[in-house]
């Protein structure tokens, strides 16, 4: 997903995020990031601020006490991810050589959070002196727009200007001249008028009585198009709501998000916070489109729709939670491509890669407000839509979904396939679009072994597992639809692509599967974690599926804390790299599952309990969009990697990914049946509890407990006629 080199488009990796103490907090389409003072002081190449569709809207942000920055207490985002709260103190104030203001004295209580479009602020100060108090605060203030490709590092030629003005008591406004049409300004509001307010700043002088408290609140509102263009507070100005009454609402709506799905006990208080923190982030990123929810790829980087991020997001999810699924399949169905741009390497019936609404996008500086450079993409869509049939039923939406199934299709049997080898690939048909487009895009992530690069098209090993699973998954589909020739005919493409699969990719003196065939059919003999996403799929030989396992479990791939992307004795392998010997949590969650599929719960388990332990070190408990692949060490944690994206909605599924694929469960809701296949839990869980776990229209509880070599498995309640069938 990383964008490092795009043709004339370079973006340096600059920023480094491991390295800053950040604060998340994300809304629908804006995000900011804050440090732990709640401030926003580091900006050049960093994305601390307050963001709205990928623009900052809020680049500095300065509280200070009696002209000094206060002393930390306390910092941390709630674990519903809501609300970032934030404890402070006053240091000692000098004045004349003569201590004027003893440390302590005061504290301030800061608490903020997102709320359509708007950060919403608020400051209780407390005094806890003896007699009347006057103290000083101030705010420092601006606002540059910045696109977030430039603070990633895209050198733009022109930018629009920025102006700022007071609006009146308590408010300030600065309006970009934005340079693609659409108006953006900011606007800060506060609750108390200042004593001195500037276009930058904004100072306040209380006069606190013994003991007492009183409280200060700022909004910061995120305006665009019409909002922004009213200029002296017309009707389309964005009003500036209650900082209570609005908290209210952002707490039961992620009350209500969390209601809406089952939940999960643990006897092991860790993973219980691991799966609540996971469920936390999932629906944070989750934002509502048109067309349903959709699970946003990740803050701060990708804080939009990707095609392929929300479908294995999807995909890992779907037993727990369908309601993802059918957002993302009919968001990316009524973004399908439906005629031809080599600039964005568009093609009829080609799934989205990516969405942008930035300026740069949107002037087209760079190529991806509406980008389609995914192979991938196009049939875990066609995978997805038929397991989302399998486990719901749901026949209204799927035979909406059908035509964009078919348009899938049959972009998978022409374009998909440039060198009509019978195999999907990929080569960019502009030199501004991505070079690599499987999941691991990154532009020295394909290469043989020897080190050269593939050129294209190329065709990746995980990529035909996906076609394949794609044809089974459509095939049952049509059959249920009541197209049986159609049915027939998809059932024949996948065994013949097995076949096919097997001849040219199988590298029996390596033990695995090639990385990928070149444009000259030449395989890229590399020995990658790609090949654990081929058992995913099924398209493996069972044989040679007990091959990679071994390769995967052995010391070149194994850390402790999860399995690398790239052998260790792999020309290119490097374990601070993005995709060559890094560890990334949803990609072992994929292989977790393909895992289960083969019958290796040891190793399913050993790679959860891996990954757990990895999650149990991270901030928040809270598993990034990837980290290093450095071996476990005694007494050492997780190396994070400098600019992974924290929260991750396809990391932060992962943990369910491998729950899943532990308890072998599936769900057929043509039989309204849970079913357990070789269940078992890892070594750290002596139980579990599912709660609110529905197939159709029942909803069950479900015990789990530990056994010796098997799980067992108690009916706690049961509203409906569903049934739980173990498999042993």
């Amino acid at each position: 997903m990383k964008q490092e080199a795009v043709g004339t488009v370079f973006i340096p990796g600059v920023v480094s995020l491991a390295a800053s103490s950040r604060r998340t907090l994300k809304h629908g389409d804006s995000f900011a990031m804050f440090d732990e003072f709640g401030d926003v002081l580091e900006v050049q190449h960093s994305p601390q601020g307050v963001f709205h569709h990928d623009t900052r809207f809020l680049s500095r942000l300065h509280f200070m006490l009696e002209g000094r920055r206060p002393l930390m207490l306390s910092s941390t985002v709630q674990p519903d991810n809501v609300t970032l709260d934030v404890d402070l103190t006053n240091p000692d104030i000098f004045a004349d050589g003569e201590l004027r203001l003893a440390k302590d004295t005061f504290h301030v209580a800061r608490a903020k959070f997102l709320w359509q479009a708007g950060c919403y602020e608020l400051f209780i100060v407390t005094s806890y002196a003896e007699q009347p108090t006057r103290l000083r605060l101030a705010l420092e203030f601006d606002a540059d727009f910045a696109d977030l490709f430039e603070i990633r590092g895209y050198q733009r030629g022109r930018r629009g200007a920025v102006r700022a003005e007071v609006r009146g008591p308590a408010e300030v406004r600065f309006v970009y001249d934005s340079l693609d049409g659409i108006p953006r300004s900011t606007r800060i509001c506060f609750s108390l008028q200042p004593a001195r307010l500037g276009s930058e700043s904004a100072e306040f002088v209380l006069d606190l009585g013994a003991r007492a408290r009183t409280a200060l609140g700022m909004t910061v509102l995120c305006e665009e198009g019409e909002a922004a263009r009213s200029k002296h507070g017309g009707s389309a100005q964005q009003a500036v709501l209650p900082y209570f009454s609005t908290l209210r609402r952002a707490r039961r709506s992620a009350a209500a998000a969390r209601a809406a799905v089952p939940a999960i006990e643990s006897s092991n208080t860790v993973f219980s916070s691991v799966l609540s923190r996971s469920s936390a982030d999932l629906a944070m990123l989750m934002s509502e489109t048109p067309h349903g929810p959709y699970p946003y790829a990740g803050v701060p980087w990708f804080s939009t729709a990707f095609g392929r991020d929300g479908l294995i997001t999807a995909l890992e999810m779907l037993w727990f939670d369908p309601a993802i699924a059918r957002g993302v399949l009919r968001f990316l169905a009524a973004h399908q491509a439906r005629a031809e741009d080599p600039a964005a390497d568009m093609e009829p019936g080609k799934i989205l890669h990516e969405v942008r609404e930035c300026e740069l996008a949107r002037l087209g500086e760079v190529p991806f407000g509406r980008y389609y450079g995914s192979v991938d993409a196009t049939p875990l869509f066609v995978a997805l839509a038929g397991q989302y049939w399998q486990r719901t039923r749901d026949r209204a939406t799927v035979e909406d979904l059908w035509p964009a199934v078919r348009a899938a299709l049959n972009w998978m049997a022409r374009s998909g396939d440039r060198n009509h080898d019978g195999f999907l690939d990929y080569g960019r048909r502009s030199e501004r679009g991505l070079r690599n487009q499987g999941w691991k895009d990154s532009e020295d992530a394909v290469f043989h072994a020897d080190g050269r690069l593939a050129e294209a098209p190329i065709a990746l090993c995980e990529v035909q597992g996906y076609a394949y699973l794609a044809y089974r998954e459509a095939a049952l589909l049509a059959f249920d639809l009541g197209e049986r020739d159609l049915s027939k005919d998809l059932e024949t493409k996948a065994e013949r692509l097995q076949k096919r699969f097997e001849a040219a990719f199988w590298c029996d003196d390596l033990g695995t599967y090639a990385l990928a065939l070149d444009g000259a059919g030449e395989p890229c003999r590399v020995r990658t974690s790609n090949a654990g996403q081929v058992l995913f799929s099924g398209i493996a030989k069972r044989e040679r599926a007990a091959r990679v396992v071994q390769d995967l479990f052995g010391a070149d791939f194994f850390t402790g804390w999860g399995i690398r992307t790239l052998g260790a004795r792999e020309k290119r392998f490097n374990p601070i790299s993005y995709h060559n010997g890094s560890v990334w949590p949803h990609d072992n969650g994929l292989i977790a599952l393909g895992l289960a599929r083969y019958g290796n719960s040891a190793e399913a388990r050993s790679l959860t309990a891996a990954l757990f332990d990895a999650a149990a070190h991270m901030h928040l408990r809270r598993l990034p969009e990837l980290f290093c692949g450095f071996e476990r060490r005694r007494g050492k944690a997780p190396t994070p990697y400098p600019v992974a994206c924290a929260p991750q909605a396809w990391a932060a599924c992962a943990p369910f990914a491998l729950l899943q694929a532990c308890l072998g469960l599936e769900v057929d809701a043509a039989s309204e049946t849970i079913r357990l296949r070789q269940p078992r839990l890892p070594s750290f869980l002596e139980s579990l509890v599912v709660r609110r776990l529905h197939v159709g229209e029942s909803r069950l509880d479900l015990l789990l407990r530990r056994q010796e070599s098997s799980v067992a498995v108690t009916l706690l309640s049961r509203e409906g006629t569903a049934e739980v069938e173990v498999v042993l």
